[in-house]
């Protein structure tokens, strides 16, 4: 079995920590968000995984030289344009040789879903492509589908408002696909896989969906991604992982956080529902609470740092500054 992951994107909901390094190649816990998606993949029997690249290609290549990420092959698949995700799926597929049944994964979602049940199910309807979805509050900035008795899929409507949505059930971002998908998207073209693919394919009678009740979520926003690491520290991907790299002065407290490696948290300082990437200082009596540090932020003496604040990179905090809901460098 392979898989194609969807990488391509620029993350701009996620800056400035996106300007230096692709969404998917943040932490989350103790290793990068790809690490948990490919693993994940790889418990199901996936053998290869083609990443599907746009934006910062080389950091892939360079995290992972070997060509392999939590024991499963790689193959890179670089767009020189971007062409949507389904021009983005064709465009992988023919790079790598697909030519039988394969999956498609969005590399910024998370998930525990039962990948060979869901191959299960496709297999036994026998249709060209099955959805994995999740049931959600409020559908209205997904795509939201609708089955029949049998498990296909009779409605599919790219965010429709939530009072005319046809059910709670949303595209959980996983596709068991047939290769004759790949002859429904057109070459060279930026096409949408969720808002022309995906309708065909329901007026044809041939898409199935896969309600999965387990752990799923998008990290696409600063607040997703840190209940990403969050879960991990508390437990919920059942992994037991060190998220705690760094040196903490036996005066400092850290609280349910993730400290990377090289970190320095000194004596008096609180660190608290945070993630910290490599390198950063938190100084005396400083503290952060509920916020992304990029590598190698310095948050000095006394200043105070809350709020769901975002830092990119090298950013400096000075003595007694005080930043709530704060992103710097500004994304704008």
């Amino acid at each position: 079995m392979r898989a194609i992951v969807l990488v391509g994107g620029q993350g701009t909901r996620l800056r400035p920590l996106t300007w230096s390094t692709p969404k998917q190649m943040l932490p989350v816990g103790d290793r990068p968000m790809l690490e948990w998606v490919v693993a994940r993949l790889g418990g199901a029997g996936v053998t290869e995984a083609v990443l599907s690249l746009g934006y910062r290609p080389d950091a892939f290549r360079h995290a992972y030289p070997d060509a392999v990420c939590a024991g499963v092959r790689l193959c890179y698949a670089v767009e020189p344009e971007p062409r949507g995700t389904a021009g983005a799926v064709r465009f992988a597929a023919d790079e790598a040789g697909i030519d039988g049944t394969f999956v498609v994964v969005n590399g910024d979602v998370l998930t525990d879903l039962d990948l060979e049940a869901m191959l299960g199910h496709h297999r036994r309807l026998g249709v060209e492509g099955t959805l994995a979805l999740h049931r959600v509050e409020d559908p209205s900035a997904f795509g939201v589908v609708a089955l029949d008795g049998d498990g296909r899929v009779s409605d599919y409507v790219e965010k429709p408002p939530r009072e005319s949505a046809p059910s709670d059930l949303i595209n959980a971002g996983t596709y068991v696909l047939e290769p004759t998908v790949l002859d429904r998207i057109p070459v060279d073209v930026e096409v949408s896989i969720e808002r022309s693919t995906f309708p065909a394919m329901v007026a044809d009678g041939v898409l199935a969906g896969w309600a999965d009740d387990g752990y799923w979520l998008d990290t696409g926003t600063p607040e997703q991604l840190l209940r990403a690491n969050l879960d991990v520290v508390d437990g919920r991907r059942g992994v037991v992982v060190d998220t705690v790299r760094g040196v903490v002065d036996p005066a400092a407290t850290v609280r349910r956080s993730v400290i990377g490696a090289g970190c320095r948290i000194e004596a008096g300082a609180t660190v608290t529902d945070s993630v910290l990437r490599d390198g950063c200082v938190v100084g005396p009596q400083a503290e952060v609470d509920g916020s992304l540090l990029g590598t190698g932020v310095v948050v000095a003496s006394r200043a105070v740092v809350r709020g769901l604040s975002v830092l990119g990179d090298g950013e400096k905090v000075d003595r007694g500054e005080v930043l709530d809901g704060v992103r710097r460098p500004c994304p704008d």
